[in-house]
């Protein structure tokens, strides 16, 4: 497995996780970052949206699709951009944050695993991953 398509399915796993609390109990991870509990079902549509991400990423990442891999590192960094514009027009609060940092962090390894499998792949003489 590529670097880059170690760093996605890593990810991933934490896709599975935060969507499986999302729709399962959502109200758990909103207490323990201090956001209101909530009874609408929305919380858990977005917990299923992530997981049906997390499996393409998963799936994407296992077959080294790299077209795919790369399409999502400027997807994943556009995350915390949204949430920093969200929390700024006081639409959420400042905890939003580190959840846009998280998806900035998996970003930026995907990034460098694809600069650093395109390097050994140069260096081998082989296509570029």
């Amino acid at each position: 497995m590529t670097r880059a398509a170690f760093s996605l399915r890593a990810f991933s796993i934490y896709m599975f996780c935060l969507g499986a609390v999302l729709v399962v109990a959502p109200n758990v991870l909103l207490t323990l970052f201090g956001v209101a509990e909530t009874r609408e079902v929305w919380i858990r549509i977005v917990g299923m949206l992530i997981l049906i991400l997390g499996y393409l990423d998963f799936m994407a990442a296992g077959s080294e699709l790299q077209p795919y891999i790369r399409w999502t590192v400027p997807v994943r960094l556009s995350v915390p951009v949204f949430l920093i514009a969200f929390v700024a027009l006081g639409y959420g609060p400042p905890v939003l944050i580190l959840f846009g940092a998280i998806d900035a962090g998996g970003a930026i390894w995907t990034a460098i695993g694809l600069r650093r499998d395109a390097a050994a792949a140069g260096a081998r003489g082989g296509a570029k991953p």
